[in-house]
């Protein structure tokens, strides 16, 4: 099987279009790169798409690197016939190459092994054969040395037996099957710790059975951390006579005293080697499965989060919010650099609200402040509304913020580089303030999982979830561009080809030699390469440039397209831009050539009528219910505005404004049934709900999706 084999036959694309898209991939083209200025090699295949070759080609590579040390490992024993090595070179998945490499694969010494030593495999034989009569007798051959009587040689031999039968591909695959399709997931509370205060969140799961097919990923996800913390145990559960009566209609064919003794030994191959063994697969599969589930409801939360409305380049008065602590407060000019920061104590208990008005009133006035960012932590709605009585000379905008992960940024080495003068208050407001800017562009400075717009995300498996969210961080960075004057290291590492080191270079370059004018400056940035400026460089962008195409996704290498163009079409450069008079009515076929074909020149038309259109919305402002201060305020059937602040496979989490957000479970999404919770609702979509109940000794709203 090659590797193009197995990624058509698992992807169902077009095998050239794999087979052009492998080798991009061979020649280290990112995927965002190959989807956008590769489409006639692909076949025009989206990110997706691309992403899922990753994938298998991924998978398709570990297989064949098993497969080789599984190879050298039978060779080393002095076991690989010619038959074996087939065997091996044709798995095609894991599970088949290690049941191939079962009966070879010898961690400890097993009964088997101490019963091969002690020369009971004939016996085995015998019994397996299936003809023979007084099985006694014979196995009173066998009795010497440490086998010291009939009973013991008999049951030596069923070891060896059990262990045969384990190692049957055609056994295993059957109770596979049967774990597949029929098995339950029991629990069962470990009475001790019943009662410990954080044993309750889990209390649904003290006696708990269900399908382990048809259990949703959350739910899966919730009972194995249960189990990890010691609250209960977890059983996976079959019908064990059916089992057994699977196993023995493929080994018994006779009825006589050896059938009795494979009976027994199949019972103890069963409940001894192959359940135990096979059921925690089968676990580990279903949590495989609700890892994946878990990990995409994460994904996409975090891809709508991080293209979620910038304010743009706005002079920004950001508040992180406290009490006894006080208010701190920074003045942000419009590329988010600090301009001012201090203190000010308008709530309990020193309530100075008066000097608070009068100090955020000067500073607006003194720094042209457009826009307040308010941090929707502790005391958030207290400022909120303190900034709202103030009479502002400006029309200034007030927004509430998310505060979520900036703490973990005030505290890491990026902010502690940003800021090496100031305290962790101080960039925790300078936080909030960007993310108003832009969310994007300050998001990717903090580890996703820290954001919290996930569920179980400390429970899946943390490489497939960081290789995921990288992914997404990447696909989002380069779907809007960056600005190559302004960005931070953080987010010029996302950018297609460039990486950790080489954002580094790029902004030491641009310290010491200022802005750059033009994308092939690029090219004198230190170790900054042609196949880095290749996938790099439309990425980025330079305002004002000399070529106004430094400010477009137009690739360098097809500026001499637009040149010709703009010739033939008696233009500059620069009128074509924006004159879709013009360049709707231009025939593209001229243009044509072995690599550059019409999805290229319908992108390049396409990005001349809007150059550098940022895909995100513009930040709105939004005002919560001013009666509504905490959650004794919450009454059921309210209708109140909210913000979705959590999408999960089971509802929505939503800001009403007050410390506990409410949940629209999935059922309460639609009046129909609803499948899928993303397809109904986003994160950071403003919404109106319905009070359905308020329980306020367990801090629960439960909400409802009104439709207007």
């Amino acid at each position: 099987m090659s590797l193009l084999s197995y990624i058509t036959k698992n992807t169902n694309l077009p095998e050239v279009s794999v087979k052009n898209t492998i080798s991009l991939l061979n020649d280290a083209c990112t995927v965002p790169f190959i989807s956008r200025y590769r489409k006639e090699a692909t076949g025009n295949l989206d990110e997706v798409q691309i992403g899922d070759i990753v994938k298998y080609k991924e998978l398709f590579e570990a297989l064949e690197k098993r497969k080789a040390a599984i190879l050298k490992a039978l060779e080393e024993q002095d076991v690989l016939t010619s038959e074996l090595e087939q065997k091996v070179n044709n798995a095609q998945d894991i599970t088949t190459l290690e049941d191939i490499y079962l009966p070879y694969k010898k961690s400890r010494k097993t009964k088997a092994d101490t019963a091969k030593a002690n020369g009971l495999e004939p016996l085995a034989k015998i019994i397996m054969s299936q003809n023979a009569h007084d099985i006694e007798s014979i196995a009173y051959k066998y009795v010497k040395d440490a086998v010291g009587s009939v009973d013991d040689a008999l049951e030596s031999a069923r070891h060896i037996i059990a262990e045969w039968i384990n190692e049957r591909t055609d056994v295993r695959n059957n109770i596979r099957y049967q774990l597949e399709r029929f098995s339950t997931i029991a629990t069962k509370v470990v009475k001790k710790k019943a009662d410990e205060e954080d044993a309750q969140k889990f209390r649904d799961y003290f006696d708990w059975s269900e399908s382990l097919s048809r259990i949703p990923s959350h739910r899966l996800l919730a009972i194995l951390r249960a189990e990890n913390e010691g609250f209960i145990r977890v059983k996976i559960e079959i019908d064990d006579e059916r089992a057994l009566d699977k196993i023995a209609q493929r080994i018994i064919k006779s009825d006589n005293e050896c059938s009795d003794q494979i009976e027994i030994a199949i019972k103890d191959a069963y409940k001894r080697l192959l359940l135990p063994s096979l059921s925690n697969e089968a676990l580990q599969k279903a949590k495989e499965k609700a890892d994946e589930a878990a990990i995409t409801v994460f994904a996409k939360n975090l891809k709508q989060l991080l293209l979620g409305s910038p304010l743009g380049e706005k002079r920004i008065l950001a508040i992180d919010p406290g009490f006894r602590t006080g208010c701190k407060v920074v003045c942000l000019d419009a590329q988010g650099q600090l301009k001012h920061n201090e203190t000010i104590y308008p709530h309990a208990p020193k309530n100075d609200s008066t000097g608070a008005i009068k100090k955020i009133s000067t500073l607006a006035e003194a720094y042209k402040i457009e826009a307040i960012a308010i941090g929707n932590g502790t005391a958030s709605r207290e400022t909120e509304s303190l900034i709202r009585r103030i009479r502002f000379k400006n029309d200034i905008q007030v927004f509430v913020v998310s505060e979520a992960g900036a703490s973990i940024y005030s505290a890491s080495k990026i902010a502690r580089d940003e800021f090496p003068n100031y305290d962790v208050t101080v960039r925790g407001a300078v936080s909030i303030g960007r993310r108003l800017q832009d969310p994007l562009a300050e998001l990717v400075k903090i580890d996703a999982k820290s954001i919290g717009v996930g569920q179980y995300q400390h429970d899946v498996d943390q490489t497939k979830l960081k290789t995921e969210l990288d992914t997404v961080v990447e696909s989002c960075v380069n779907a809007v561009g960056v600005n190559l004057n302004t960005a931070s290291k953080s987010l010029l590492s996302y950018v297609s080809g460039i990486g950790p080191k080489l954002a580094e270079n790029i902004v030491s370059y641009r310290d010491e030699h200022g802005a750059f004018s033009a994308r092939t400056d690029l090219k004198n940035v230190p170790r900054l390469g042609d196949k880095a400026f290749e996938q790099g460089s439309a990425f980025l962008r330079i305002k004002d440039a000399k070529n106004p195409l430094d400010d477009s996704a137009v690739h360098p290498e097809s500026y001499s397209i637009v040149k010709a163009i703009a010739k033939n079409e008696g233009k500059r450069v620069s009128e074509l831009i924006g004159n879709s008079a013009v360049l709707n009515g231009i025939d593209l076929k001229p243009y044509c050539t072995d690599t550059v074909g019409l999805p290229t020149l319908k992108d390049i038309v396409k990005e001349l009528e809007k150059p550098g259109l940022d895909i995100r919305e513009r930040a709105k402002v939004f005002t919560f219910n001013q009666n509504i201060k905490t959650i004794n305020d919450v009454q059921e059937g309210q209708l109140l505005p909210g913000i979705v602040n959590n999408v999960t496979n089971f509802g929505a989490f939503v800001d009403i404004g007050i410390k506990e957000s409410g949940l629209i479970h999935i059922s309460n999404l639609s009046d129909g049934f609803v499948s899928d919770v993303s397809a109904h609702i986003s994160l950071h979509e403003q919404v109106i709900v319905k009070v359905l109940e308020v329980d306020i000794p367990r801090k629960r709203i439960q909400l409802k999706l009104h439709k207007s």
